[in-house]
């Protein structure tokens, strides 16, 4: 990481937002007229146009591909899981990495039938970050190492980065996030997470409401919400989703607590999440309120609520065949077919 003027860690974060590149405009206007000339009616495959462009743009070429996808899945656990805000102990995120170890999680097998790898990042999981209601998530330096940590997802070099998460009490953090950003009531942002209802949502709802309150007054810098209301796994995927931006590497946003993660680089620049996809919207009843505020179209609306990167694995099948189509598609001239 880029060391600042100051030494302040977050100055550090704030330069490597200002160096952020945009996409190549050459090759998204070669691929766009390219989709104009494959032997169907302009506009005919949707979406499936529109993916294709976006990938060009990042990765720089007419005819973009996805060889390496990776889907990268932050694990942490949180101090305010010990109120009660969750139908599910802590002790599920470790045994839950175990599983993804193991090979016989959801996202395992989504992985295998689209030929993504699949990388799990501990992090810290038996020292949870304090409880929000009464004490900030991490300090400033250990929020920008978290960041800097996130960025190794990039280390294999993947050509589309997925990213998700494992974090019993997680949703509420998300919550806390999107409550201290985009201000409103703590109900406006709170849902079932893993199935809270009755007095366990209650007990959300309520840790929100006091987490947020606690931080009054440091709520107008995005860095800050992060690091007081945030976790471990938010933190170091804003970091994986810098980290790509800086090396145009497109991403894919899985669902609810991810996009947290994006929404506070997106607070920070307009134009942060301009490399990103959302994978999916999950049943998390606020997610599609916040895909409109980050100006993300979901590609799949299938109801899941799952997490560990599920909905963005998923969608990998759906940008495969996006490129499939733009590259192995033939032309007007070369199918010697007549255009309109």
């Amino acid at each position: 990481m880029l060391r600042s003027a100051t030494g302040l860690p977050f100055d550090d974060i704030r330069n490597l937002v200002a160096q952020m590149p945009g996409p190549d405009m050459a090759a998204r206007a070669a691929a766009s007229a390219r989709q104009g000339q494959l032997v169907k009616p302009p506009g005919a495959l949707g979406r499936l146009e529109e993916i294709a462009i976006h990938i060009a743009g990042w990765q720089g070429r007419e005819i973009p591909q996805v060889n390496r996808p990776t889907v990268a899945v932050f694990a942490a656990t949180h101090g305010v899981a010990g109120r009660g805000v969750s139908p599910y102990p802590s002790e599920v995120t470790k045994q839950m990495v175990a599983t993804f170890t193991a090979g016989k999680a959801a996202v395992n097998q989504i992985c295998g039938v689209f030929g993504a790898g699949l990388r799990v990042f501990d992090l810290a999981l038996d020292l949870p970050t304090p409880d929000i209601v009464e004490q900030d998530a991490l300090t400033e330096a250990e929020c920008a190492a978290t960041m800097a940590f996130g960025m190794e997802a990039l280390a294999g070099e993947p050509d589309l980065l997925c990213l998700g998460e494992m974090g019993i009490g997680n949703t509420t953090v998300a919550a806390a996030i999107f409550h201290g950003l985009y201000g409103g009531q703590a109900s406006d942002w709170v849902g079932p997470g893993t199935g809270a209802t009755g007095e366990v949502l209650a007990r959300k709802v309520e840790a929100v409401r006091a987490a947020v309150a606690r931080a009054k007054g440091h709520l107008d810098d995005p860095l800050e919400v992060l690091r007081k209301l945030g976790g471990r796994e938010v933190a170091a995927m804003a970091g994986a989703i810098l980290a790509a931006r800086l090396q145009r590497v497109p991403v894919v946003l899985d669902g609810y607590v991810v996009t947290a993660a994006a929404a506070v680089l997106k607070a920070l620049d307009p134009s942060a999440l301009d490399h990103c996809l959302a994978g999916h919207v999950s049943a998390e009843p606020a997610h599609r309120t916040v895909l409109e505020r980050l100006g993300l179209r979901p590609l799949l609306d299938l109801d899941m609520r799952l997490g560990e990167g599920s909905g963005a694995a998923l969608s990998i099948g759906v940008i495969k065949s996006a490129l499939a189509c733009h590259g192995g598609m033939a032309t007007f001239a070369e199918a010697g077919v007549a255009g309109a």
